[in-house]
């Protein structure tokens, strides 16, 4: 890769959109594209549609978990290499399958992914700015919400 030029032209994106992702790995593999050349990189989570292909309700932990997650990793890799996290949010696995997750039912999730990443963390206060926020009394992380 270092000799191809390609480094010069794009910036990688490292995908993960599981709740417990190997951090260990993901600060390696961004210590390994930055001696390939590349000088930033971008991660990937999601906020919704990642976790069964006929999931019908967002689970909002399990996105909350990966946002954390990512943090970890950017807070473990050197300081100037990511240019960015981008928020996903599947709406199927494939051209040839059922909408999962539509956008409604997932707008808590995205407000608490988006705050999460926004303050570096999740904690009460963030927790009731998201029920501010979307003019909810309770929000529910580890259930399904109705």
């Amino acid at each position: 890769l270092s000799g191809s030029g390609v480094p010069q032209l794009v910036q990688p994106m490292i995908w993960d959109y599981a709740a417990d992702i190997d951090v260990e790995g993901k600060v390696q593999l961004t210590e390994k594209y930055r001696r390939c050349g590349f000088s930033k990189v971008w991660f990937a989570s999601a906020f919704k549609g990642a976790t069964g292909v006929n999931q019908s309700l967002t689970l909002i932990g399990h996105h909350l978990r990966n946002q954390l997650e990512w943090l970890q990793v950017a807070s473990r890799s050197p300081a100037d290499v990511l240019e960015g996290i981008a928020l996903t949010g599947w709406q199927r696995y494939d051209h040839f399958s059922v909408l999962c997750e539509l956008l409604p039912v997932a707008i808590p999730s995205l407000a608490v992914c988006l705050q999460a990443l926004k303050n570096g963390g999740y904690s009460e206060k963030v927790k009731e700015n998201v029920e501010k926020l979307l003019g909810m009394s309770n929000l529910e992380i580890d259930t399904f919400m109705r």
